[in-house]
């Protein structure tokens, strides 16, 4: 068996890296800006894959972690906001006729939920419900023991539910989604437009307030700041409350830099996820835990679907 080559795509940096069969350490890891706003970034990632490709070696196929909305089927990506240049881009076709291998492709969030399935917090669990709460919000689900794609490969867009109609608007241009109501930007930006009318509160209203400032001043007992991770929990628990009455998992996993606000974010979210399961049962004996993988959970991801899908390649 050759090795296998993991690409994270990001907006800000490209990683890829090489693995050797059944094995998570990787033999070598390149790591590069992807200046998104610039021409050549597929050349960008050609040449990260190349640094990490073994000399001399074999390699069994490619598996590539990417911001969507993307189509896994077709190995296209359709429409990254931070990557503008690749509006229904072939990426798939184009780097398996460059590297003359299989390559896989799939939304970064559904592949962090596999990483975290098959080598991280999930691991002994068959149904599987992941949740990234960052800049944005972005989710992956395991259902006995499959990644769920759906019919167009769009499946597991959780941020993109919508918990409150005519609520704010989400960066997709939809009112009310629920990365418009917990995300990061969207506690900073519940803060900046409490200050603006008339709010009191130690943190003042500037370009640039972050989630973490206004984590840092609920902490110290800033009375707005910690109405802002309430609401965000509230509704946080009224949405994994209908994926629960949805996909029934085991386990719920929660990534991303929001998730390690801890006990801001999660006691009224644990509120009002009780409040909002309709039965009990759906409660006994769920684990709710946070992501154990970091920032390799994209790149294992990858690992994993490349693992998975090779299996099926003749």
């Amino acid at each position: 068996m050759g090795a296998i080559i993991a690409v994270d795509i990001g907006g800000t940096h490209l990683r890829a890296a090489a693995y050797a069969p059944e094995n998570l350490g990787s033999i070598a890891q390149d790591r590069r800006e992807t200046l998104a706003s610039r021409p050549g970034i597929f050349d960008r990632l050609v040449q990260s894959i190349e640094a990490v490709w073994p000399k001399g070696g074999a390699v069994d196929g490619i598996g590539v972690a990417a911001p969507g909305p993307l189509d896994p089927y077709a190995g296209t990506i359709l429409d990254t906001p931070n990557i503008k240049q690749w509006h229904n881009f072939p990426l798939v076709p184009k780097l398996s006729a460059h590297f003359g291998v299989p390559v896989f492709l799939d939304n970064d969030a559904n592949l962090a939920g596999l990483a975290e399935w098959k080598y991280g917090a999930g691991q002994g669990h068959h149904h599987v419900l992941y949740l990234t709460v960052s800049t944005g919000i972005g989710g992956g689900v395991i259902v006995n023991d499959r990644l769920l794609q759906g019919y167009h490969g769009l499946a597991a867009e959780v941020g993109h539910m919508t918990i409150l109609p005519n609520g704010p608007i989400c960066g997709c241009g939809q009112a009310g989604h629920l990365e418009a109501l917990a995300s990061g930007p969207a506690i900073a930006r519940y803060v900046e437009a409490e200050l603006a009318a008339g709010a009191k509160s130690s943190l003042k209203a500037a370009p640039g307030l972050s989630a973490r400032e206004v984590a840092e001043a609920a902490a110290a007992g800033d009375a707005l700041a910690k109405s802002a991770f309430d609401r965000a929990g509230l509704y946080l628990g009224m949405a994994v409350a209908n994926l629960l009455h949805v996909f029934d998992p085991s386990v719920v996993i929660f990534g991303g830099g929001v998730s390690k606000s801890g006990r801001l974010l999660f006691d009224p979210f644990d509120a009002s996820l009780k409040r909002h399961t309709f039965n009990a049962r759906y409660l006994e004996g769920l684990v709710i835990t946070r992501a154990a993988l970091g920032d390799d959970a994209g790149l294992l991801g990858a690992l994993g679907l490349a693992q998975i899908s090779l299996q099926f390649v003749d």
